[in-house]
C-alpha cells in the first residue's frame, strides 16, 4: 500500500483557539476613538472619511473571518490586515490632528534652531505658548518653563519634516511615523501567534498614537527600545554579541539620547543581562559582556550628542537633566494626590522626590537579590518609582506598556532559573527566610517613611479672601488675600486659582509684600493673568486658591467658594 503525500503541517495546522482571540481584540480595538475620527472628517475631508469608512468594512470583515478561516497561516494573513487597518487609521488620525502640544512646538522650534546653528538648550521660546492648546508648564518659583529639556534625538529626527510648516507639525510627523515603523518592526520580532497584540497595544488602543501626535520624545525613546527588549534575557549569550547584539546595544545608546525614561529602565537590563550571562559564563565573562554592550551604548549615545557637547556643554547637560531639576509643580496620578486634593497641601513636598529616588534604588537592589523571580518584570519594576514622584503622570507608565508585553512573550520565568542572586553567609543560613524578609523591608522602608512625611505635611499657609473684584464678562481681576505663615521659615508664595484637577497660570502681586515672614501676616492684593479670570458658569465648580513655594517646596490650598467670588446662580 502506498504512503498518501502529506502536505507540510503548517498548511493544514488549525489556529489555536487563544490566537483567534487575540486577533479578534486587536481587530476590535481599532474602534476605539475611530467614531471621533470619521466625524471630523466627514465635515471638511471627505477623503479622509471614505478611507476610515473602508477601515471599518476592514474590520467587520476581518472579524468574520477570524472566526472562520481552519488554517494558521491564513489567520496569520488576517494579523497582517490588522496591522495595515491600524496603520491607516494611524495615519488618517494624524492628518486631521497634527499640531501638537508644548513638546511637539518645543520640538519643533528645536529642530529648527539646530538647522540654522543656533543654540538650543536653555534658550527660552515663550511665543511658542502663545499658540492654541500648547500648554504651560508651572514651576514652583512662580514662573514657567520655556525652555526644550529633553536629548537631541527627537529634533535630529524632526528636521528632515520641517517642510510641513509650522506650530508642531513636523515633531508630530516624525514621532507617528518612528512608532508605525516601531509597531512593524515588533510585530515581526515577536513569534506568529502574538503579533496581533503588538498592533493592539502599539496602534489598537489609540493611547500610543495619541503621545505620537503631541509630538513626545519619549515615543522615539519606546521604540527603540523594543528590538533591545525583545529575547534580552539571551542577550550576550555564550559571550557573543553578533552583528545584532551590536545593533542593539547601539539602540539602547539612541534611546538613552531621545529622552530621559530610557535612563531609568537600563541599569534594570545590564544588571539581568550581567545576572544571566553569570549565571551561564562566570563573573568575569559576564563582566566582559555587560561592558560591551554598556560600551555600544555609551558610543552611540555619545556620537548623537556629540556636536551639542562641544557647542553648548553647560546648556546642553542643564537642558537634559531639565525634568530632574526644573522644580515644576505636582501633577499626576501618583500619590501627590494626598496634598493635592485630600489634605490641602504638605510643607514637605521635597520628600515625593526623595521618596521616588529611594524607590528606584530599591527596586533596583531587589531585582538584583531576586533576579530568578523578578526577571521577567525588568520593564515594568523602573516605573513603579514615579507613582511617589511630584510629577507622576500616567504617560510614564502608559508609554512603555508595549516594553511589558515584548518581555512577557520573549522573555519567560524561565530564562533566569540557573540567573546569578547575590546571597551573602547572612542570607543563606538556617534563617534565610527571615533574614531575606528583613533585607526587602530595609531596602524599602526609606522610601515608605519619605513618602509619608511627604503626605503628612501641613500647609504652611493660612489664607482667607476678603475681597474680589470683577472685570468685564463676568471675569475676575483682583483678589484681596489674608496670608497667614504658621511655618518657622520665610517663605515666597506664588499663587494661582484652579477650577479642574490641572494647574493654571499664575496670578501675579499687585500690591504687598512678596515673602511672607515666618509666623508672620500679611494682606495681599493679586492680579489676573491676561487681565482677568474667567468665572465658572456653574455654581457648584470647585475651585481652589493655590499658593506654590520653591525653597523649601511647600504647597497651601484652599477651598474658594462661589459666594467668596460673587458667582451668582
Amino acid at each position: 500500500m502506498s504512503a498518501v503525500p502529506v502536505a507540510p503541517a503548517e498548511v493544514h495546522e488549525a489556529p489555536a483557539q487563544w490566537h483567534r482571540v487575540l486577533t479578534l481584540l486587536a481587530d476590535v480595538s481599532l474602534f476605539i476613538g475611530t467614531r471621533t475620527v470619521w466625524t471630523q472628517a466627514a465635515t471638511h475631508k471627505l477623503i479622509l472619511a471614505g478611507i476610515i469608512s473602508a477601515c471599518y468594512a476592514s474590520i467587520l470583515v476581518t472579524g468574520v473571518l477570524t472566526l472562520t478561516v481552519r488554517r494558521a497561516r491564513s489567520l496569520a494573513r488576517l494579523d497582517v490586515i490588522v496591522l495595515v487597518t491600524a496603520i491607516a487609521l494611524t495615519a488618517c488620525t494624524w492628518a486631521l490632528n497634527h499640531a501638537g502640544g508644548d513638546e511637539a512646538v518645543l520640538t519643533t522650534q528645536a529642530a529648527k534652531e539646530m538647522i540654522h546653528g543656533n543654540q538650543v538648550y536653555d534658550h527660552a521660546w515663550p511665543w511658542l505658548f502663545r499658540i492654541k492648546g500648547v500648554a504651560l508648564t508651572a514651576t514652583t518659583t512662580g514662573g514657567y518653563d520655556f525652555t526644550y529639556g529633553y536629548p537631541p534625538l527627537t529634533p535630529l529626527l524632526t528636521a528632515p519634516f520641517l517642510w510641513l510648516g509650522h506650530n508642531g507639525a513636523p515633531a508630530t510627523a516624525a514621532v507617528t511615523v518612528v512608532l508605525i515603523v516601531g509597531t512593524v518592526m515588533l510585530w515581526r520580532l515577536l513569534p506568529t501567534p502574538w503579533r496581533s497584540a503588538a498592533t493592539m497595544i502599539c496602534l489598537g488602543f489609540s493611547f500610543l498614537p495619541m503621545y505620537a501626535r503631541q509630538g513626545y520624545p519619549a515615543i522615539i525613546g519606546l521604540v527603540l527600545l523594543m528590538p533591545v527588549v525583545v529575547c534580552w534575557s539571551r542577550f550576550g549569550a555564550g559571550g557573543r554579541l553578533g552583528a545584532a547584539g551590536i545593533a542593539r546595544a547601539a539602540c539602547l545608546g539612541a534611546a538613552c539620547a531621545a529622552q530621559q525614561l530610557p535612563w531609568f529602565v537600563t541599569p534594570f537590563l545590564l544588571a539581568g543581562i550581567y545576572a544571566v550571562r553569570r549565571g551561564e559564563l562566570g563573573g568575569r565573562e559576564a563582566v566582559r559582556v555587560v561592558l560591551r554592550i554598556a560600551g555600544i551604548a555609551l558610543l552611540t549615545w555619545l556620537l548623537i550628542n556629540a556636536y551639542f557637547i562641544v557647542t553648548e556643554p553647560g546648556p546642553w547637560l542643564e537642558g537634559i537633566a531639565l525634568p530632574l531639576t526644573q522644580g515644576a509643580v505636582l501633577h499626576g496620578q501618583g500619590l501627590v494626590g494626598i496634598s493635592l486634593y485630600f489634605t490641602h497641601g504638605s510643607d514637605r513636598l521635597d520628600w515625593y522626590g526623595h521618596a521616588s529616588m529611594l524607590l528606584a534604588a530599591a527596586l533596583l537592589a531587589l531585582f538584583v537579590l531576586f533576579v530568578r523571580r523578578l526577571g521577567p518584570a525588568a520593564t515594568v519594576l523602573p516605573w513603579c518609582a514615579f507613582y511617589l514622584a511630584t510629577r507622576s503622570q500616567d504617560g510614564y507608565y502608559l508609554m512603555m506598556t508595549p516594553l511589558w508585553l515584548a518581555a512577557a512573550i520573549t522573555v519567560p520565568l524561565s530564562d533566569f532559573s540557573q540567573a546569578w542572586q547575590p546571597r551573602p553567609r547572612w542570607l543563606t543560613g538556617r534563617r534565610r527566610r527571615p533574614a531575606l524578609a528583613a533585607a526587602v523591608v530595609a531596602l524599602v522602608l526609606p522610601a515608605l517613611v519619605s513618602a509619608t512625611l511627604a503626605a503628612t505635611g501641613k500647609p504652611p499657609l493660612k489664607m482667607d479672601i476678603t475681597a474680589a473684584r470683577h472685570g468685564a464678562r463676568q471675569t475676575l481681576s483682583t483678589l484681596t488675600v489674608k496670608v497667614a505663615n504658621t511655618g518657622n521659615a520665610a517663605l515666597t508664595p506664588h499663587y494661582m486659582l484652579t477650577t479642574g484637577q490641572g494647574m493654571n497660570r499664575y496670578w501675579s502681586l499687585a500690591h504687598g509684600p512678596a515673602t511672607i515672614p515666618a509666623h508672620g501676616t500679611a494682606t495681599l492684593v493679586l492680579r489676573a493673568p491676561g487681565g482677568g479670570f474667567p468665572l465658572p458658569a456653574k455654581k457648584n465648580t470647585h475651585i481652589r486658591l493655590r499658593a506654590f513655594t520653591a525653597t523649601p517646596q511647600t504647597l497651601s490650598t484652599i477651598d474658594v467658594s462661589a459666594a467668596e467670588l460673587g458667582i451668582k446662580g
